[in-house]
């Protein structure tokens, strides 16, 4: 109980010195990549720079110490920022002292619900919404924030809240504001940021970036346009309180939801995946735990909504980190950096923060998975484009629920429609083959199906158009249906098979039942499934039910029948 209480004490007390090591080593490379993220990321969510900085401070502390996963690192995302921009935006003014605590109210409330949801035992939740959801509504989300990037690169200034069709309109409109030095910065940043990355991949791209951003706009002067970040505060981060008031609580119910949802998906997904390299078991349960103690913690010391970062997590995975003990080492190492460098901020260009956050949005949209899902399937096609077109030009917490929902669809669509294959006996008469197989022998009074998936309420209808195709034939009396691959039979489906039972009976057959799981089984006969099929009606071994149902047959249908099964075996 304790270890589900206290996790880290799992993989705390296997320690040994040189994972500590390897730890820090992995922890300082993270503490190096997140500082400018966190500036970027704060940026896009409409809060002051060092939001970010104490998101990427506490957030991770805490989801280490009480999520599952190893090499998880969590704090502030891109796709999160964007939504709590747009969920907050409407209702203050960004950077304003009511849009920061509104945004930490926001951030508690998503943590009250996932720390919920894992309590509840809800992890499974994450299995139903597609990936193709996650890509979609992060290539949306790529787009808006490079939108919201166009008016601090060429210094158009538009006005608030505009959509995202609005925003270009406007900008487009008045071309001539365009102030070519601002511009110059942030082009200067964005190429050399790209350059660093394509040939010193090893280094710090986007600090390189923002350092040669700085010295170009200082070498420019101060009277060409050129708007500067501002120090930000050297020190921890400070106590907050969230604003608690039932008004700003009903507002923001939807949208923590969202942010919730979103937050659990990206650190659950993440965690998998670098858990498929590391060879480490995720629990989705405890992560949810992990990430909603960690946002409820984090929103009273000045956090706004984090989750797990895919670029934080896999470079502290190829760095060589051990345990969750790296994602201490980097929030307890940025601290440490901030006081160094934070008054140099000062003389950091709004512009080249643009440039900077243009290549964070490019890097969100996954351009490889995007080309094979629109080449290889019809279905999530649609999925991914409806999200995608939903992100751009709906609320971005509705796009979230779109999204799932048309996953869901697309789940049950599945499911509703189980694949049944005929079957046959092959030469011998031993086994049963597919009824496509030439080797294989079909017997005019018998049909042998195969059923994958489940049978529940969902699918009856197709299975009993399926199959009441098969019994227009008058000669067939005997159904076998293998149910290897049947994993659940609901009370429909019950009624269904009683009700073919039933009218197999009226023509002297019945319906039989080879290799039922038995759990499946079980279930099903306490949901009446016996009550007028025999037990001998269900087989486990498949000679047995071979020499059991085709001696059954009216021999006078086997004489005029050329395959002659019966003597065969």
């Amino acid at each position: 109980m304790k270890y589900r209480i206290f996790p880290f004490l799992v993989w705390f007390k296997y320690l040994t010195l040189n994972d500590i090591k390897a730890d820090f080593i992995a922890g300082l490379t993270g503490a190096v990549i997140v500082l400018p993220q966190g500036i970027a990321f704060a940026t896009i969510a409409g809060l002051p720079p060092q939001y970010g900085l104490y998101t990427a401070m506490v957030t991770p502390i805490v989801a280490a110490l009480f999520g599952s996963s190893k090499h998880l690192i969590s704090g502030p995302t891109t796709a999160i920022s964007i939504v709590v921009f747009t969920s907050i935006s409407g209702y203050a003014e960004p950077g304003s002292e009511q849009f920061i605590a509104m945004t930490l109210t926001l951030t508690l409330m998503a943590g009250v619900y996932q720390l919920g949801f894992g309590l509840a035992g809800l992890g499974k939740l994450v299995d139903f919404v597609s990936h193709t959801v996650v890509i979609g509504f992060t290539a949306g989300a790529a787009i808006l924030i490079a939108t919201s990037q166009v008016q601090h690169l060429t210094a158009i200034a538009t006005a608030k809240g505009l959509s995202f069709y609005q925003s270009w309109i406007a900008t487009i409109s008045h071309l001539e504001q365009l102030n070519p030095s601002v511009l110059s910065v942030g082009i200067a940043t964005l190429l050399v940021a790209i350059l660093v990355k394509k040939y010193q991949p090893t280094l710090p791209n986007l600090l390189i970036a923002m350092l040669v951003g700085s010295l170009l706009a200082l070498s420019m002067g101060s009277d060409v346009g050129i708007t500067l970040v501002g120090a930000i505060p050297a020190g921890l981060p400070p106590l907050s309180v969230p604003d608690m008031s039932l008004q700003t609580l009903q507002k923001l119910v939807p949208q923590a939801f969202a942010i919730a949802l979103l937050g659990l998906i990206e650190a659950v997904a993440i965690g998998r995946a670098i858990a498929n390299k590391s060879q480490q078991r995720i629990y989705p349960n405890q992560e949810f735990i992990g990430q909603g103690l960690s946002n409820i913690v984090g929103s009273f010391f000045s956090c706004y909504a984090g989750s797990g970062s895919f670029t934080r997590s896999g470079v502290n995975y190829a760095a060589g980190a051990k345990s969750g003990l790296s994602a201490i080492f980097a929030a307890l190492l940025l601290i440490f950096i901030v006081l160094l460098i934070a008054p140099l901020t000062a003389y950091l260009p709004v512009a080249a923060m643009a440039g900077v956050i243009l290549i964070v949005a490019y890097n969100l949209v996954d351009f490889s998975h995007i080309k094979k899902i629109l080449s290889t399937s019809k279905a999530e096609s649609s999925v991914l484009l409806i999200t995608f077109v939903s992100t751009l030009f709906l609320a971005l917490e509705f796009a979230i629920y779109l999204g799932v929902l048309m996953s869901l669809i697309l789940f049950l669509a599945k499911t509703s429609s189980p694949e049944i294959t005929l079957m046959s006996l092959d030469i011998k008469g031993l086994r049963f083959v597919e009824g496509a197989d030439h080797l294989g022998y079909t017997c005019p009074p018998v049909r042998v199906l195969r059923v994958d998936m489940s049978i529940y309420f969902g699918s009856v209808n197709h299975i009993q158009n399926e199959i009441e195709c098969i019994l227009n034939c008058r000669d067939v009396s005997c159904l076998l249906i293998l149910c290897e691959g049947i994993n659940f039979i609901d009370l429909s489906g019950t009624e269904l098979l009683l009700s073919l039972d039933k009218k197999l009976k009226a023509r002297g057959g019945g319906l039989y039942f080879f290799a039922m799981k038995p759990l499946v089984k079980q279930r099903a006969i306490k949901l009446g499934l016996t009550a007028s099929i025999s037990p001998r009606q269900f087989y486990d071994s498949r000679q047995k039910v071979i020499n059991d149902i085709y001696p059954l047959l009216q021999l006078s249908v086997c004489e005029r029948c050329e395959q002659q099964l019966l003597k065969t075996g």
